[in-house]
């Protein structure tokens, strides 16, 4: 049983950016599918796709690389934990790199990218930095 779902997925993403693997599979829940979306809208990776299985299904990432074979996300850091929630207002929402990254913030309206959570003007729980 996992405690952090969400540290489990950028864990796994991190270990395959150093192995400059093309692809990792992480178990798959709404959460996760919301943010893989996020980060393809941003274009930090190439694809993803939900495949069924007898469980809760897997999350396949294709992580996108340079033409250099280096990975496209040089960073990624839980900031919200199970034992220690950080909230923002909406005139609070971090900037990431000085706009370079993104923060993904869970909303009452959903999962929203920084800049997305700014133009809605909403605020929510910091789940992660990614840049």
């Amino acid at each position: 049983m996992l405690t952090d779902p969400i540290a489990d997925m950028l864990t796994r993403m991190r270990n395959t950016l150093l192995t400059k693997t093309e692809k990792v599979d992480i178990p798959a829940s709404r959460m996760k599918v919301e943010i893989a979306k996020i980060l393809k809208e941003e274009g930090f990776i190439k694809s993803y796709k939900i495949i069924k299985d007898k469980k809760q299904g897997v999350l396949r990432v294709t992580l996108k690389y340079t033409p250099d074979n280096k990975p496209i996300i040089t960073g990624l850091k839980r900031i919200s934990k199970p034992g220690r929630r950080v909230y923002v207002g909406k005139d609070e929402i971090p900037k990431v790199m000085a706009g370079v990254g993104i923060s993904i913030i869970t909303t009452s309206k959903g999962v929203y990218s920084d800049k997305e959570a700014r133009r809605d003007g909403v605020g929510g729980e910091v789940l992660c930095h990614i840049w």
